[in-house]
Order: C-alpha cells, then sequence, then structure tokens
C-alpha cells in the first residue's frame, strides 16, 4: 500500500489533483515465490490451512507484517483464489488484518463486491485463528460460505492481541447468516506462529496504547 498524494500548485485550481492519499494495497514480493502458481488446487482442509499457516509464518519470517493468514478457495475444487496475510504494521493501516486483505483481494479478482453472487461458485474462507470482531463482522458481508479456522481466539489472546467483543456463541450467528463454521484445523501449528511472534519480540499492536 502506497500513498499517494499530487497537489495543484498554489492560487491553481487543477480538478484532478488529489487532495487526499490514495490507498493502494499490494501483497509482499514473497507470496508470489510461495504460489508460483496461481490456479493450484488444494484438495484437503489440511492442505488449505496448510499454506494459510505458512503465509502467517513467512509474514514473521520477512518482517513483512503480524502472524496472521488467510486465503479464500472454492469449496468444490479447493482451487486459490486470494492469499491474504496481516499487513497493519508495515502499512500503518489498523484494517489491514489476513481475512480482511484476502476478501478485499478476492473481490477485486471476481470484480464483484459479492463472493457469493448469482453464477459464482462457493468460496470458503480459511484463517489461520479465529476472527477478531472486525473479521467476525465482515465476513457475512464478504459472500462466503464457509470459515474455517486454525488456532483458536484464546490462543491470540494469550499471546497479548486485543481480539474485541464477540458474540459469546459467534459461529451460531454466522451459521444463522447461512455460512458454516470448522475451526481447530491444524490448530497446534498456527498457534505456534503466534507465539514465536510474540516470543521473538513482535509487536503487539494493540490501539489506544496512549491511555
Amino acid at each position: 500500500m502506497h500513498e499517494k498524494v499530487k497537489r495543484a500548485p498554489k492560487g491553481a485550481r487543477d480538478v484532478n489533483a488529489v487532495s487526499f492519499p490514495q490507498v493502494i494495497l499490494e501483497l509482499p514480493g514473497w507470496v508470489e515465490e510461495l504460489i508460483p502458481d496461481p490456479d493450484r488446487e488444494y484438495p484437503t482442509e489440511e492442505d488449505r490451512m496448510r499454506l494459510v499457516v505458512e503465509l502467517s509464518r513467512l509474514n514473521v519470517e520477512r518482517g513483512t507484517g503480524g502472524p496472521f493468514g488467510a486465503a479464500i478457495f472454492e469449496q468444490e475444487t479447493g482451487r486459490l483464489l486470494a492469499p491474504g496475510m496481516n499487513l497493519v504494521v508495515p502499512l500503518s493501516c489498523s484494517v489491514a488484518h489476513a481475512e480482511m486483505v484476502a476478501i478485499m483481494v478476492a473481490q477485486r479478482i471476481v470484480g464483484n463486491f459479492d463472493l457469493g453472487g448469482e453464477g459464482k461458485p462457493a468460496y470458503d474462507l480459511f484463517a489461520s485463528t479465529e476472527p477478531c470482531a472486525m473479521c467476525f463482522g465482515a465476513t457475512p458481508w464478504s459472500g462466503v460460505s464457509r470459515l474455517v479456522c486454525g488456532a483458536r481466539d484464546e490462543d491470540a489472546r494469550t499471546v497479548g492481541f486485543d481480539e474485541g467483543a464477540k458474540l459469546p456463541d459467534w459461529p451460531a450467528a454466522l451459521e444463522e447468516r447461512g455460512i458454516s463454521v470448522k475451526k481447530d484445523v491444524l490448530r497446534k501449528e498456527a498457534a505456534a506462529v503466534l507465539r514465536h511472534y510474540a516470543e521473538s519480540g513482535g509487536e503487539i499492536y494493540n490501539a489506544r496504547q496512549g491511555d
């Protein structure tokens, strides 16, 4: 994500000038190294979650963000639609969580804000950790049909992350919206990335740290 500001010279009026920065989302360059074949299919849930956990691990190892990964796959075939990783710190953007990034990239690829629109295959959102309050809210608006999670909410909170206020039975709330939820797929591996990040001094980027 880069900020570009073009301002008109003083005293001039340029109708094409931008008064505020443009917000451009870009994935780290190593993503193409990890996924050289964007049309590859990941047949099992474990295969899909393994990719997502690797996204989270490499994001930490390459210094490009926090210990969270996500991806959107075609439910039936397992074809990868879009990867995502946490880019909060490098982009100075609190909404750049892994799930949000994956959703934004996926919607850009299909050219529509609704991944569940008419004529589209069913899509699954895989997340290395259960969603925070923000990503929980974004899930039904994205149009995905299923959410599959690795580490649990408590695994993230244990290392210091503020996951926000969610409904006590948030999976049931998504189920009511027609989105099935599966938890604990490769939980041990996903939680290990969280612990490694914290133990290696990774920034715990919670809000309002000045209070």
